[in-house]
């Protein structure tokens, strides 16, 4: 399969889900915004967000015991009684389906407000014209409010270019295969549902991983853990660097544009180090 002929169906058709699993239902926005100010967790420019830039979101389906014949998760920080597969359509035009070297802040706060909106674990795809995006985040209950549920921890977003691009980084074929074949059901751990989503965003982070080294390679969950703190600061030192760039090309003074360079250099090398580890 090459990269630049990736569909959302594919990528979900990948994880091989059981055919009893199937929801096949479309979910209003409206219903999605209510949720949200329902939790008090959505500005008006989130509600706008929702209604300008998705065009639909179709819950595609749903994992429980019964269908899937993994034991659901309980304690007393988390209930995975079932997991989520959303595939959300981007409205065409939308800004957040443009062909860009990363995931924009836009996209990761659309994320985040279905994540926020859906009481699932949820993997979510977002299908915009040039690219989709694959969009994982843990939750638990909210600690002050009983039965609500909050995002825990960072999303794991990975992006997939489609259609070519001249600016936003590609895989070639036998990486995307590589996790293609590592997305199916069968092939994640199958203790309980926490496992099985924690397996996803292990294979995940191993495509995020992969467009730093050029090589998809699934890890140990002991290794993954590892890797996603690298992963993250990469992300960290990429942001600091881009920022001093931005920087050094405005300073007129020599000895600030030299030091400035020394201090990007510093941070190339730590971030090279960071990136050795994945």
């Amino acid at each position: 399969m090459n990269v630049v002929d990736l569909s959302s169906e594919q990528l979900i058709s990948a994880l091989r889900l059981p055919a009893e699993a199937s929801v096949g239902q479309r979910i209003p926005k409206k219903m999605l915004a209510e949720n949200l100010t329902s939790r008090g967790t959505a500005t008006s420019a989130d509600r706008k967000l929702l209604q300008e830039q998705i065009e639909e979101v179709t819950w595609v389906a749903a994992l429980k015991p019964s269908n899937a014949g993994i034991p659901a998760y309980q304690d007393e920080v988390r209930s995975y009684l079932e997991l989520a597969v959303l595939n959300v359509r981007l409205r065409q035009g939308s800004q957040l389906g443009v062909k860009a070297a990363k995931v924009s802040s836009s996209t990761v706060r659309l994320a985040e407000l279905v994540h926020r909106a859906i009481p699932y674990p949820v993997l979510m795809v977002l299908d915009g014209e040039a690219q989709l995006y694959l969009s994982m985040v843990h939750i638990r209950w909210a600690q002050k409010e009983a039965d609500k549920t909050v995002l825990d921890g960072d999303l794991i977003q990975g992006t997939f270019v489609r259609n070519g691009s001249g600016t936003a980084p590609t895989a070639d074929a036998a990486t995307l295969n590589a996790f293609m074949g590592a997305l199916p059901i069968s092939k994640q751990p199958r203790t309980d549902l926490l496992a099985l989503y924690q397996g996803w965003m292990d294979t995940l982070s191993a495509w995020q991983a992969a467009a730093v080294t050029g090589r998809f390679e699934c890890v140990s969950p002991q290794q993954a853990t590892a890797r996603r703190a690298a992963l993250r600061r990469c992300h960290e030192l990429d942001a600091q660097i881009s920022s001093l760039r931005a920087a050094a090309s405005k300073e007129k003074q020599m000895a600030r544009q030299v030091a400035v360079n020394l201090e990007i250099k510093a941070l190339m090398a730590e971030r090279q180090q960071a990136a050795n580890s994945l």
